[in-house]
């Protein structure tokens, strides 16, 4: 792979590879001579990238992607002799071609600068560890394979952040590297619009509220995430949520992300205790709230079948046009299963 940087603002991480201390990806290490002089880390890294403007290694040190001896750095920091410089982002590398594979693709926005995709569930966004095809990024592939101007091996362009494969829902596509770099900013600094639905277990109290707690790696299951309320540790995450509709033992509610961390609202509704309905992964596949009956053990196990996946769709997106300037806001309806799960909880309220 070209030593090429990609500015990457990624909302929820592969967890099959591995990740350092700081939960990013280690994209290219490179250890100071001896003999170094003082010179600032822009420069330093510019003259090792290939492909990488100044201006991108700075963007890059502004998101905190750019750390010296494990510790993040700003880009007029000045390297010294034997310092250890790493560039991470919040996706691993790809370690092969990405192929192109005929997957069909919702496309519900296209333009020269950008595409809006409604993902599936079942999904998965990047190619990563056990997950080499069938994702969506193969099938941008076969959606570019005519166009010149779009290399789905080139960082520089393509999707600017992403959903778990369990999700579905709304994600943006840069076609270009300058949308990537205006839409990956807008992520970072917080303004774009997202909304998501969701089904939990129980009704959050109160109706409207704010859950607001540092979320990383869980220290006793690396496959979770966990909230660290002391904010010693994780990354700074806040979510908003609103219940929609109470159905029985459990509840339709929107979130509203301000931050995008991995697993953000899984994580946050269980803090809370009210797991997204069906989410293996936090807990929620199991009956939490309701009856001791043979009866509703068995309504519970049929509504596992319609919907069988965490209960998270990715509604709503809005940001800025890169190129325009105009404000686009974008709405996906909730699929098929979600809608079938809502209806069976509502035949029994």
């Amino acid at each position: 792979m070209e030593n090429t940087l990609d500015i990457d603002f990624e909302e929820e991480p592969d967890l099959s590879a591995e990740e350092s201390e700081s939960g990013l990806y280690e994209h290219f290490r490179f250890v100071a001579d001896k003999g170094q002089q003082l010179l600032r880390v822009d420069k330093f890294l510019v003259s090792r990238l290939e492909k990488s403007s100044r201006n991108r290694v700075q963007q890059a040190a502004e998101a905190g992607c750019i750390l010296v001896n494990g510790k993040a750095v700003k880009s007029n920091y000045r390297v010294k002799p034997l310092d250890v410089v790493t560039v991470v982002m919040d996706r691993p590398r790809y370690e092969l071609e990405i192929i192109p594979e005929n997957i069909p693709l919702e496309i519900v926005y296209e333009d020269a600068d950008l595409l809006v995709v409604n993902k599936p569930a079942g999904l998965v966004v990047h190619p990563g560890h056990g997950n080499y095809s069938g994702t969506l990024v193969n099938a941008l592939a076969w959606h570019f394979k005519d166009n010149p101007d779009y290399d789905v091996n080139d960082p520089r362009m393509g999707l600017v952040h992403r959903i778990d494969k369990d999700t579905s829902g709304l994600l943006v596509v840069a076609k270009t590297p300058d949308a990537k770099t205006h839409l990956g900013k807008q992520f970072f600094d917080k303004t774009t619009r997202r909304e998501y639905v969701a089904v939990v277990w129980g009704t959050p109290e109160p109706a409207d509220g704010t859950v607001t707690g540092n979320i990383g790696r869980s220290l006793k299951d690396r496959l979770q995430m966990a909230v660290f309320a002391d904010g010693s540790q994780g990354k700074h995450a806040v979510t908003h949520y609103s219940v929609i509709e109470k159905l029985g033992y459990v509840s339709l509610v929107k979130c509203r992300l301000e931050t995008g961390r991995t697993h953000q609202i899984r994580v946050h509704m269980k803090h809370i205790g009210h797991p997204l309905f069906n989410d293996s992964r936090y807990g929620g596949d199991e009956i939490l709230r309701g009856e001791r009956t043979a009866k509703y053990r068995q309504f519970i196990d049929n509504c596992f079948k319609v919907c069988p996946r965490q209960a998270l769709h990715a509604r709503t997106l809005g940001f800025t046009h890169p190129r325009t300037g105009e404000t686009m806001d974008f709405e996906a309806p909730v699929p098929d299963d979600m809608v079938g799960l809502i209806n069976k909880w509502r035949s029994i309220k």
